[in-house]
């Protein structure tokens, strides 16, 4: 079954109180891809609220077509629970998609679709969830907060999280709804990556003596993070380390590009090296160790020819979600989903950077993160029920 946003959405009056569903089907006909804008999807969901009598408010980027998007319900007071979620998606190049990924697509028990899983499915449960206590007149409010660029370092939370302060009262604490099947996922580790750049000096292959090669001067970089994994897969892990999968901190390079002819010493060559950082660990000491090779490496360069350099600048920057003791979020979401297991995770969210600014902050959305970036993305629908059936519990709660 296609649920066609133009038949389901676009026909129906503004005013109407769309299901989760609906609203879901609305945000995946956005194809907010992260290199490109989200304003038209932000848009929507501004007109939407207000149109219930929901006022947002946004951050809006100084050097790129994004904007953030918050609003909140209920009492004008601190102490929210904030639902926050990101718009931006992977993109689809090159993946065989058996159905449009912009438009949601039942089979077999799944929604299929560029985000359903990761994570509009969620959006469109926290925004359904928003309208529902405005008009329930909840006596704890509630807030959402739409981000961008998570897909690609987590770049948009935190200059939103900063314009909230001082707009909307101050939340207490975050739910995350990254896919966690719908499990409450208290720790995850942090991130910190480098563009890196190495410009050589081009000569035959022949008399490579005489020249520098970038990519052949790069591998000694991807070398050195060969040994930071087999160093830290060695060494015995701290009582922190142990709760993640694998146990300790991970250097990775996942693309490679330079280069001009086989018979030619590589001028360019450019990568991205990545850091996932193990709470406890100082994800700057990884940064540091990582330049100090570079301008190792970049020295053994110059002696050849002293005009070769290696660039860098940072990607990302994404603390670790630490485990917190008696932590108000993990409690709420234990308490509504009955999990009282032990879950972290290895990728980043913006939960970590919530908690950098004061708020209590867990990770707990309908899905699997393995459905996650897949061609024939999807979320099951007993998932994404159970995600509404969260939503309504906590309306539950915020009612008193």
């Amino acid at each position: 079954m296609c649920l066609s946003p133009t038949a389901a959405i676009e026909r129906t009056p503004m005013t109407e109180r769309l299901t989760p569903l609906e609203l879901m089907t609305k945000l995946i006909s956005f194809p907010t891809v992260s290199r490109d804008t989200n304003i038209p999807l932000i848009d929507w969901v501004a007109d939407y609220l207000a149109s219930h009598g929901i006022e947002s408010h946004r951050y809006v980027d100084p050097d790129q077509p994004k904007h953030a998007l918050f609003a909140h319900a209920g009492p004008w007071e601190e102490g929210a629970v904030v639902l926050s979620g990101h718009t931006d998606v992977v993109p689809i190049d090159g993946q065989p998609w058996e159905s449009d990924p912009f438009t949601v697509t039942e089979r077999d028990g799944r929604y299929y679709g560029r985000g359903t899983c990761d994570m509009k499915g969620f959006d469109a449960l926290a925004i359904w969830t928003l309208v529902e206590a405005h008009y329930a007149e909840v006596k704890r409010p509630l807030q959402i907060a739409l981000s961008f660029d998570e897909e690609i370092g987590c770049t948009g939370a935190p200059p939103m999280i900063q314009a909230m302060q001082g707009v909307v009262p101050k939340g207490s604490a975050v739910i995350v709804g990254e896919p966690s099947t719908m499990q409450a996922v208290t720790g995850h580790k942090g991130g910190i990556g480098f563009n890196t750049h190495l410009v050589g000096f081009e000569v035959h292959s022949s008399l490579l003596h005489t020249g520098v090669n970038a990519i052949m001067a790069g591998a000694k970089l991807i070398e050195w993070a060969n040994d930071v994994n087999s160093d830290n897969m060695a060494a015995k892990p701290t009582e922190t380390a142990a709760m993640f999968d694998p146990p300790f901190t991970t250097a990775h390079v996942g693309v490679i590009e330079g280069g001009t002819a086989h018979n030619i010493t590589a001028k360019d060559c450019k990568f991205a090296m990545d850091f996932r950082v193990v709470p406890g660990e100082d994800k700057d000491k990884w940064g540091t160790a990582y330049l100090k090779k570079v301008r190792e490496v970049e020295k053994q360069m110059q002696a050849i020819v002293p005009e070769t350099y290696i660039e860098t600048s940072t990607r990302f920057d994404v603390p670790a979600l630490q485990p917190e003791k008696d932590g108000e979020a993990e409690q709420i979401a234990r308490q509504i989903t009955g999990d009282n297991a032990s879950h972290k995770v290895s990728y980043g969210t913006e939960a970590g950077q919530f908690q950098e600014a004061g708020y209590s902050a867990v990770i707990c959305g309908p899905g699997d993160i393995a459905q996650a970036h897949q061609p024939n993305e999807y979320i099951e629908v007993a998932q994404f029920e159970a995600g509404h059936d969260f939503m309504r519990k906590l309306l539950t709660r915020l009612q008193g």
